[in-house]
């Protein structure tokens, strides 16, 4: 059993220094100046990047460039805090380099969500991001409150029957309860769409 235990410990660390190595955020490319503070999508579990190709195209026509939308690929489709809150992190500070940003915003869908409060809370994230919006967020497996200092919105479902609207809630967040929207149909519904341009405005 220990030796057991020893392997898993051993192979968690191994996956935790490969990001370190060789993590490449998917979606940042040559140093450009924003005119907005930068987004940074997050997805949830057996998610990835292109879950937001909507919501961008969305923002997109809204005035948001490309060079200030941004979705990360996270390397646990699990959700492991850790890891994924340590690929955030590089991320981040890889949009925040390459656009001038001094913070960037957080739009973060299920598990997404309790990924980027951990990077938030215990990764240095609270002094990089500005604003966190998540949809459909499993928030309240990391956290029952809304981080001090960063404006957050939490845009939930009352048909949503795989992330259940009391684990979206947050103590001190803007807490908004939609209708009629199931748990994937959050990226992808022109209600949530205007909530988010609004929580992102504000």
């Amino acid at each position: 059993m220990k030796k057991v235990k020893f392997y898993s410990m051993l192979l968690s660390f191994a996956m935790l220094f490969s990001i370190f190595i060789n993590f490449q955020p998917s979606d940042v490319s040559a140093a450009t100046a924003t005119s907005k503070t930068p987004v940074v999508f997050v997805h949830g579990l057996t998610g990835s990047d292109t879950n937001f190709a909507l919501i961008k195209r969305y923002l997109r026509s809204q005035g948001w460039a490309d060079n200030e939308l941004y979705a990360i690929d996270l390397p646990s489709k699990q959700g492991h805090q850790e890891l994924n809150s340590t690929a955030i992190k590089l991320f981040v500070d890889d949009v925040i380099s390459k656009t001038g940003s001094s913070k960037v915003n957080i739009v973060a869908h299920s598990m997404g969500g309790a990924n980027s409060l951990y990077y938030i809370l215990n990764k240095g994230g609270s002094s990089k991001v500005e604003k966190l919006i998540t949809l459909g967020g499993a928030n309240r497996l990391t956290t029952n409150y809304a981080p001090e200092g960063i404006k957050t919105t939490s845009i939930y479902s009352s048909s949503d029957y795989i992330v259940r609207p009391y684990l979206s809630m947050l103590y001190g967040a803007n807490n908004i309860e939609i209708r009629g929207v199931s748990h994937i149909g959050l990226l992808s519904n022109y209600q949530v769409n205007n909530l988010i341009k609004s929580a992102l405005e504000e």
